[in-house]
C-alpha cells in the first residue's frame, strides 16, 4: 500500500492529521453503527450460506472446509481491496478502512480481520458487541487489524 502524501487530497478525505503513527493521525471522521454493520454481515452470510449449501451438496464431507477457505478468500479479497468493502458492505454504503487513516487495510490484514472475527464470535459473541461501548467503535477484529469500519460517504474512494 502507497503512501499517502499529506498534502493530497486523499489524505484530507480520509480524514487524517499530521503526527500519528507513520506521519498520519487516525481516521477521525464518523463510524459505521452497530445495526448497520450488523445488516451487512447478514447479506454477506447470506450470500457465503448460498455458497456453501451448494460446496456441501457437491462436495460432501469436503465442503464444510472448502466452506470456510471460500469465506476466508471472499472477506480477504473484498475488505483487503482498493474499496475495502464486502458486497453487504457496498450494499449499506459503509467500508473499512486503515485506523491510521491511511486507506485501505491490504490482504495481510483483512485476513487477520478474518481470523479475528471468529475469535470475537468465540466468548457468546462478545467481540462483536464490543463496539457497542468501545471509543472508537471497533470490534476486537477491528482491534487485531487496526482498522475502523466508517460510512463511504466520509471517506470516498476514487473507486467507489
Amino acid at each position: 500500500m502507497r503512501p499517502i502524501d499529506e498534502a493530497s487530497p486523499e489524505h484530507e478525505a480520509f480524514g487524517a492529521q499530521p503526527g500519528g503513527s507513520g506521519g498520519y493521525g487516525k481516521a477521525s471522521g464518523p463510524r459505521a453503527g452497530f445495526w448497520r454493520r450488523f445488516a451487512a454481515w447478514l447479506i454477506d452470510v447470506i450470500i457465503l450460506s448460498i455458497v456453501n449449501v451448494i460446496l456441501v451438496a457437491a462436495l460432501n464431507g469436503a465442503g464444510r472446509p472448502v466452506g470456510a477457505l471460500v469465506s476466508l478468500a471472499y472477506f480477504t479479497l473484498f475488505v483487503g481491496g482498493a474499496r475495502g468493502q464486502s458486497p453487504g458492505m457496498s450494499a449499506l454504503g459503509i467500508r473499512v478502512v486503515s485506523f491510521d487513516g491511511s486507506g485501505s487495510i491490504g490482504y495481510g490484514r483483512a485476513a487477520i480481520r478474518w481470523i479475528g472475527g471468529i475469535v470475537s464470535a468465540i466468548p457468546i459473541g462478545l467481540g462483536y458487541f464490543w463496539m457497542l461501548w468501545d471509543s472508537e467503535k471497533q470490534c476486537w477484529h477491528d482491534k487485531f487489524a487496526s482498522d475502523v469500519v466508517v460510512p463511504v460517504s466520509a471517506y470516498p474512494t476514487s473507486s467507489a
